[in-house]
């Protein structure tokens, strides 16, 4: 009986052992990365993701990705920031070229390039792109973005900036 039940034994763990999954990866495009505390734009920034990052997929919730990083450490980044493609990173010699800035590769990193602007604005040629190029050069502290928010009794749904 015990011969019979040994290798039955070594086959079921080996077949659960197949079955287990690694978790689905993906990598950061964007320039910095922001993992959050809750599923919200408002959530506060736990830790930063540098572009290229790779980060494995623990659940999804809507367009939110829990994603844990190699140190263990989880949160949640919009799966506008994350992509399937594999990011190479690699230092340029003399020769490599330095056209593009880091919100031009993270744009890019998107499928928005120059001839997509272009095609755009031709299609839209009354829109103030002046004013969106000011605008993306707004930057707002976390705490001063907790203050305002307070101070309209703005509470989001997932717990803000907690």
């Amino acid at each position: 009986m015990r011969k019979i039940l040994v290798p039955i034994m070594i086959f079921v763990l080996g077949a659960g052992l197949a079955g287990a999954e690694t978790p689905a990866r993906l990598n950061v495009q964007v320039q910095n990365g922001q993992i959050r505390a809750t599923p919200s734009y408002l959530g506060a920034v736990v830790l930063a993701a540098p572009y290229g990052t790779s980060v494995a997929v623990v659940s999804q919730q809507g367009d939110w990705i829990r994603v844990r990083t190699d140190q263990g450490q989880e949160g949640w980044m919009h799966q506008s920031a994350l992509t399937k493609k594999r990011i190479a990173m690699s230092a340029g010699g003399a020769t490599a070229q330095t056209g593009a800035s880091s919100e031009e590769l993270a744009l890019a990193g998107k499928g928005f390039n120059s001839d997509v602007e272009k095609q755009f604005k031709s299609q839209n040629p009354n829109l103030n792109f002046a004013a969106v190029v000011r605008m993306l050069q707004i930057k707002v502290p976390p705490a001063e973005m907790r203050t305002f928010l307070q101070a309209g009794a703005v509470r989001p749904a997932e717990g803000g900036t907690r």
